[in-house]
Order: C-alpha cells, then structure tokens, then sequence
C-alpha cells in the first residue's frame, strides 16, 4: 500500500526500504535499540509488517508492526530522521498504519515510548493499558541493548602522495 502527501510518501513495499539507513539509525540514534546489529534488523524486517516513509526517492522515516494480523499488534522502531522532523511525518506515519485494512480489525495495538506518550494520546486514540496490573514482561538485557553508539570516522591516507 501506498499514502501521498505533497512530496512525501508512505510505502509497505519491502523492497525499497533501505536497511542500512534504518539499522544506522537504530545503532546510532535512538534509544532504545543502540547496537543492534544489522542481522536483528533484517531479521526484524523480515519479520514484520514494515513502513517506509519518502520524500522523493529518499527514505527519512520508518516503523514496523509485529502482528498475528487477528488480533494483536506491537508499534516498533518508529522514527522520522532529524532533518524531517517537526513537519506532521510520525502523525502521518501512524495515522496510515492505523488506515491498513491488515491493522484496523485489531483487537490491541500497543506501543512503547519513553517520551511521546502525549502525542500518542492525543493524535493516534492510544491510552495507557487498561489493567495494567495484569500485563507481564519477560525482559532479556541483551549485550546489544547497552551499547554505546559508534562514532564512525573516515580512514586516514597512508599513501604518501598528498593532494
């Protein structure tokens, strides 16, 4: 499926997301996925039902649904690049995902956030979780999850021609 605003783009199609873009985010930038190798990404994608979202033919902004496609669904990895954010993308983004005729007829569609919980609430119809005292976590740390984001640095000329 496909979504058109202006020169912006929301796509489900797999094929053009661009992995490396989304792993350097999640390794790099958020919080909640720094160091996560490339395999857990594919694996993740692989995996889910996936959102890329475009201006013109660049990918600014992803999310992914884990679901059953019956009954239950989890928002993961959702982000708009800096240079794109403020313009109403992740409220677009989530609003579509909300539109897909595989979500709309889902009984429970959860999400996680440190910060936005606000934005969630008021755009998207989230809340916090009716009884929470009855939800369980089984959380595995991982060496993956305390990484620290790596700084990558061009390699330096040993050759002995200057320019």
């Amino acid at each position: 499926m496909e979504w058109q605003k202006e020169q912006y783009r929301i796509s489900t199609d797999k094929s053009k997301l661009d992995a490396k873009m989304i792993h350097h985010y999640l390794y790099t930038t958020s919080y909640w996925a720094a160091g996560r190798p490339m395999s857990v990404v594919r694996k993740s994608i692989e995996n889910s039902l996936c959102f890329g979202v475009y201006d013109g033919d660049k990918q600014i902004g992803f999310a992914r649904l884990v679901t059953d496609y019956a009954v239950i669904g989890w928002i993961c990895d959702l982000f708009i690049l800096p240079s794109h954010q403020g313009k109403g993308l992740g409220k677009w983004l989530v609003e579509c995902m909300m539109d897909h005729p595989d979500i709309k007829g889902l009984r429970r569609i959860l999400l996680n956030t440190r910060d936005a919980h606000e934005l969630y609430i008021k755009y998207a119809g989230f809340r916090s979780l009716l009884h929470s005292e009855s939800w369980l976590e089984r959380f595995n740390e991982s060496p993956m999850r305390n990484a620290k984001p790596v700084v990558q640095t061009r390699p330096k000329n040993t050759s002995s021609k200057h320019p």
